[in-house]
């Protein structure tokens, strides 16, 4: 039987993510993908950093201050294992609500159409956040290279199948044979209920990338970030990243369809509207992808951040804010797995908060 000191159930992000954490401080771990490392909701998210996004959760606010201070650090260790670079393409929101926050001013509309040309208020209050983003795709192309340069066995086409925990060590099966761990990290993201009975479900986000919005000239196209309750558009590096020029991500659905991942033309077009209805440019943009991702998501869209047995630990439910919360919830993995106090209270996370009767890990 193989062993391992470490197995992760899951390639996407937070697997990932916890692997190089993990590594990096030692251990030896296996990450086992049913399909292709990254390649579900992990690249199919917008890529903001939002974690003063209003719209979060209130228990979100610790945990994503903690992995927005590890963001750089993060990305330079993967930059520097992989070879492959992740640029922040935008540093700035602006954030439309119908009140603004304490701590936050109200844009006039001089300083909108300075920042944003075009953009229409509409009965929304504009501040601005300094949040960045990147492109999650860039992060798809380099995380598994980084883990498998720290030392990470990297696992793709390999499901874990079944669990079953003994004295000492975890027992794993998998299409190709049985593992032996002496500990395992659930991170299957929408797909963690099948080997936990958490009651972790997907939500279907659908989104669309278009270009050229701005038109003709340069300086009309968007360069920061425009989110409201029902909408975002993300540029993707205008005077940051070349190739990113008037490209614009723009989502997302929020759909409860199982595992349906099929994009529909008409929550597309519902989309673009949307988007056009505060920065009109978008009817003059070619539509260049469309496509969906399944985000993993929980009753009070928190994640799943626990112990769950004596040598199983579960990291999933981050809902929109799995490319946001990856460094933070490495690092808190780690510390659970090694008996370190956790930088941050894990109380509001934990796998207590649902019926015992549905847990199995």
């Amino acid at each position: 039987m193989n062993k391992t000191e470490v197995a992760i159930a899951g390639g996407g992000i937070i697997g990932l993510s916890a692997a190089l954490e993990l590594a990096l401080a030692g251990l030896q771990v296996t990450v086992f993908e049913r399909r292709r490392a990254m390649a579900e909701a992990s690249s199919a998210a917008a890529g903001m950093l939002a974690a003063a996004d209003p719209e979060n959760a209130a228990g979100l606010r610790a945990l994503s201050a903690l992995s927005r201070r590890l963001y750089s650090g993060f990305l330079d260790d993967v930059e520097r294992l992989s070879g492959e670079r992740v640029p922040i393409r935008t540093t700035r929101v602006l954030q439309g609500a119908q009140q603004v926050p304490e701590g936050h001013s109200e844009l006039s509309a001089t300083a909108l159409e300075t920042i944003a040309p075009g953009l229409v208020g509409g009965d929304l209050k504009f501040f601005s956040l300094n949040e960045e983003s990147l492109d999650p795709r860039d992060l798809a192309r380099a995380l598994p290279k980084a883990v498998r340069a720290a030392g990470v066995v990297l696992l793709e086409d390999f499901e874990v199948t079944a669990v079953s925990e003994h004295r000492s060590t975890v027992e794993i099966g998998t299409g190709a044979g049985r593992w032996a761990a002496e500990r395992l990290i659930h991170a299957s993201g929408a797909w963690a209920a099948r080997l936990t009975g958490l009651p972790v479900v997907p939500r279907k986000g659908q989104m669309v990338e278009v270009e050229d919005a701005g038109g003709e000239s340069t300086t009309d196209r968007l360069k920061v970030v425009l989110r409201t309750p029902n909408i975002y558009l993300v540029p993707r590096g205008e005077g940051f990243v070349p190739g990113g020029e008037g490209r614009i991500v723009i989502g997302a659905t929020v759909e409860d369809a199982g595992f349906d991942k099929q994009v529909d033309e008409a929550a597309i077009a519902r989309l673009l509207d949307q988007a056009a209805s505060v920065w009109p440019a978008v009817r003059r943009a070619r539509v260049v992808e469309s496509w969906a991702g399944l985000r993993p998501a929980t009753a009070d869209e928190l994640p799943v951040l626990d112990a769950c047995g004596e040598h199983c630990w579960v990291a999933t439910g981050h809902f929109r804010n799995g490319i946001l919360l990856a460094p933070g919830t490495a690092r808190v993995l780690r510390e659970l797995i090694l008996g370190e106090p956790p930088s941050v209270d894990v109380a509001g996370f934990r796998c207590g908060r649902f019926a015992a009767s549905a847990v199995r890990c």
